[in-house]
């Protein structure tokens, strides 16, 4: 059997891994406009921040391991149509500029996603930047060596955790956001504490502008300066774009693939698409929300490993199902630990239930215990069934555990009283003897009536 798997990072590679072991005699070949495969995306920023200093350490496989093992990869080699009659690929040698068409049994779309340009950064400036590659994420780092004030376009997970990059060189950092706080995706009142914290903790580097967007960068080849559409200016070195990513889904949809109500690849359980013998894994995929069940958007690096394997193990003839996510993430800043899972509160009313919520800030640990810190919790709940919903932590304690606790109960369903009966484990380093958790369930519970 001949599998041909298009791109090359987290879910490519994570399928052409699984899908050798699973069937040892297939051809198997990953084809790619990039320069790398198998790279860590998601540690960039902290190669960019300087916590370690060999980029190469991003890379999880190498070319050379990967052929070793029996598969071939093509870099260099972008694809350029997919032809399902024929079960053919049409490829364009980005060196060569030639054309060839390889043929297969088997098609994986692992195409990512790419960064959201908006129209007044598509003019080719030198120090204008986003980053999805590995690529990008070396000359980033290298360009800020040299730049005194850099912009962040955009106040998402990767725009948080550059600015905590160029804060710990050292950087001067203007943060534009549209929406009234950063991190719009947890509930503004865990929002708005993100960002008192980051602009209390920065030395007075970092300043915030939010309900405000960019509509002009002026420059020769480099951008110099910065204009908003409230009419703000100001002199900057570097501009960061970080204003949204898109699933790259145009080779699909060409093809006469389906895209979902997302924008994404539409895939089953499975990670078949409409076409047979043609599967999408990773941030080109549409997913399925577990608490919903409806579709979603959200690109992962956690997510497209978990698909990836389960598109070989179908697409090697055996079969297993990916339920979905819970839209579960963390990341850090200066100390502060910031997580979610599950439906914030605005998701949860947009899709149609009746929450209750509560909010509260306590100890992580013992408050003898030198080590211990504060994590303010937020936990929605729906009204008619006491189900839990959602939760979002932040603190410079333990607040991703609480959150990754509660995203199991969402897996199963749990009710507000259930949380409160959990057995959670109890010493006074690692929590106060009513944890968090219980404690928020409590005072939820109480309002539920």
């Amino acid at each position: 059997m001949k599998i041909i798997i298009i791109g090359g990072v987290a879910a490519g590679a994570k399928t052409a891994a699984k899908s050798k072991r699973e069937l040892p005699d297939s051809e198997v070949h990953i084809y790619t406009k990039d320069n790398y495969v198998s790279y860590s995306s998601c540690g960039m920023p902290y190669y960019i921040a300087g916590d370690f200093q060999d980029w190469q350490k991003l890379i999880v496989r190498s070319t050379e391991e990967f052929e070793k093992s029996g598969i071939h990869i093509h870099t260099r080699q972008q694809v350029m149509k997919i032809l399902p009659a024929d079960k053919k690929i049409a490829v364009k040698d980005l060196d060569k500029e030639d054309w060839y068409f390889v043929e297969y049994d088997k098609l994986v779309i692992a195409t990512g996603a790419e960064a959201f340009i908006p129209d007044f950064a598509k003019s080719k400036f030198k120090n204008v930047f986003s980053l999805r590659t590995l690529d990008d994420g070396i000359a980033i780092r290298e360009a800020m060596k040299n730049a005194k004030h850099i912009t962040v376009v955009g106040g998402g997970y990767i725009a948080v955790e550059l600015t905590e990059a160029f804060v710990k060189n050292k950087k001067n950092v203007t943060l534009i956001e549209r929406a009234p706080y950063i991190l719009s995706m947890f509930d503004e009142e865990i929002s708005s504490l993100i960002q008192e914290y980051i602009l209390a903790n920065s030395d007075g580097l970092v300043k915030i502008i939010n309900e405000d967007t960019v509509t002009e960068l002026i420059g020769d080849e480099n951008v110099k300066d910065v204009i908003t559409s409230k009419g703000y200016g100001f002199d900057t070195d570097m501009v960061i774009i970080s204003s949204g990513v898109k699933p790259t889904v145009d080779l699909a949809s060409e093809a006469g693939i389906l895209l979902g109500k997302t924008g994404a690849i539409k895939v089953n359980s499975r990670m078949e698409t409409n076409i047979p013998d043609i599967y999408a894994c990773g941030d080109c995929a549409e997913k399925i929300n577990m608490i919903s069940n409806t579709p979603v958007w959200v690109p992962l690096g956690s997510t497209a490993n978990k698909e990836g394997r389960v598109a070989a193990i179908n697409l090697s003839g055996g079969v297993e199902d990916f339920e979905g996510i819970l839209g579960s993430a963390v990341l850090r800043y200066k100390g502060l630990n910031i997580s979610r899972t599950g439906f914030t509160e605005k998701e949860g009313i947009k899709a149609g239930y009746d929450t209750v919520s509560v909010v509260i800030t306590k100890r992580d640990k013992a408050g003898y215990m030198p080590e211990v810190q504060n994590v303010t919790l937020k936990l929605v709940a729906d009204k008619r069934s006491h189900k839990l919903l959602g939760a979002q932590a932040i603190g410079c304690g333990d607040a991703d555990k609480r959150v990754n606790t509660v995203a199991i109960g969402l897996l199963r369903g749990i009710t507000v009283e259930e949380l409160i009966d959990v057995d959670l484990t109890y010493s006074p380093p690692f929590s106060t003897s009513i944890d968090i958790l219980i404690s928020a369930a409590q005072i939820l519970k109480s309002k539920l009536g």
